[in-house]
């Protein structure tokens, strides 16, 4: 049987490296989409990221802080998500699309 090269135990490099390639897949995809649905599920993956990295030094430094930092985000993150959405369903109902580009419809 071949032994395969997998190491002892998972650190804390492998969790940044990860963060890394989500925040900039989440970066990307804000930047080059224009429907703001896709646009949102771009900054959660941001901030999903930003929340592993806010773990996994938790976990090296055995400190409970990043995970309390975590909490917070997330519920921070869960605020976003609803006045966002009530905005998205505002411009659809006027133009029956969730472009980017339909957001200055909502001027007074």
């Amino acid at each position: 049987m071949i032994a395969l090269a997998y190491p002892d135990h998972i650190t804390a490099t492998y969790y940044l490296i990860l963060a890394a390639i989500l925040f900039t897949i989440g970066a990307v995809g804000l930047l080059v989409r224009k429907n703001t649905l896709v646009m949102f599920m771009c900054i959660e993956l941001m901030l999903n990221a930003a929340n592993l990295t806010f773990v996994s030094y938790a976990n090296a430094l055995n400190d409970i802080s990043g995970q309390v930092i975590v909490f917070f985000t997330l519920v921070v993150a869960a605020a976003e998500v609803a006045v966002g959405l009530a905005i998205i369903i505002a411009i659809f109902r006027r133009r029956q699309s969730v472009s980017a580009d339909d957001v200055d419809l909502l001027k007074g």
